[in-house]
């Protein structure tokens, strides 16, 4: 029997370097694990992880799922059911190859309107694709889109990120609350990132448990002013290690 993916969804509030520590993640287990499959899904509109991870981004799942409402919408019934039958593999099409993973981006937000059939299909191929890899790792939305969008309906770890503000802390809370509603997972943790005091952490009132405290890092600030991706960060940052240190703490490392 085929081992399902292990399954990790990053959440947390806007600002707080989400999608940088999501693109870590795939770094750390691309490096750990070059002999596994590895899928990064952006579930970003704004496809922040292709940049963080270096990638160009030339069809979404979205742009799939609107030629396929388009087809609905003129009345092209046949062709709209056709699409649907070949999604799985124009999917394929939307992967892209890098080296020691692969990316897929959504694309935008589920526009108004009812396509419920059209998108809960797609979901199912996502999750279909999911199981031809070992890890996949998904970046979303900040706040809690991410969960409610339901991109996948089951997780292995859900890793909430947030800085030291009060605020970071109020949305991963509210994240946890729609995510124990909304979907399944086996392994819940806390990050803490751009910590500058950390005296102060051991008084923040996480949800849940705190992996790591990650400090603010001037050298990834330096190589994202210059416009560099995660995979050319030194071996040594900050950030990297800190991330190294949360993804052993809950047994994915």
């Amino acid at each position: 029997m085929d081992k399902k993916a292990r399954i990790i969804t990053v959440a947390g509030k806007g600002g707080v370097g989400k999608t940088s520590i999501c693109a870590c993640i795939v770094r750390r287990l691309a490096e750990t694990y070059p002999d596994k499959k590895i899928l990064a899904i952006d579930a970003d509109p704004a496809v922040g992880l292709s940049v963080a991870l270096g990638v160009d981004v030339k069809l979404t799942l979205d742009d799939i799922r609107m030629s396929i409402v388009d087809s609905v919408e003129n009345g092209e019934t046949k062709e709209a059911l056709e699409l649907l039958s070949e999604a799985r593999f124009r999917i394929f099409d939307a992967l892209v190859e890098m080296p020691g993973f692969a990316f897929l981006a959504i694309g935008r937000p589920e526009s108004s309107g009812c396509y419920c059939k059209v998108n809960s299909y797609l979901k199912e191929v996502i999750g279909i694709l999911a199981n031809s890899f070992d890890y996949v790792v998904i970046d979303g939305e900040a706040g809690i889109e991410q969960i409610q969008r339901r991109v996948m309906e089951r997780v292995s770890h859900l890793l909430l990120i947030t800085d030291q503000s009060k605020k970071g802390v109020q949305v991963i809370t509210t994240i946890k609350g729609v995510a124990d509603e909304l979907i399944s997972y086996d392994r819940i943790g806390a990050i803490i990132n751009r910590v500058t005091n950390p005296e102060l952490v051991a008084l923040m009132e996480c949800p849940v448990e705190v992996l790591t405290a990650i400090p603010a890092d001037e050298t990834f600030a330096a190589n994202d002013i210059r416009g560099k991706s995660v995979m050319e960060l030194p071996a040594d940052s900050v950030m990297l290690k800190g991330v190294e240190e949360a993804l052993r703490k809950i047994d994915i490392l």
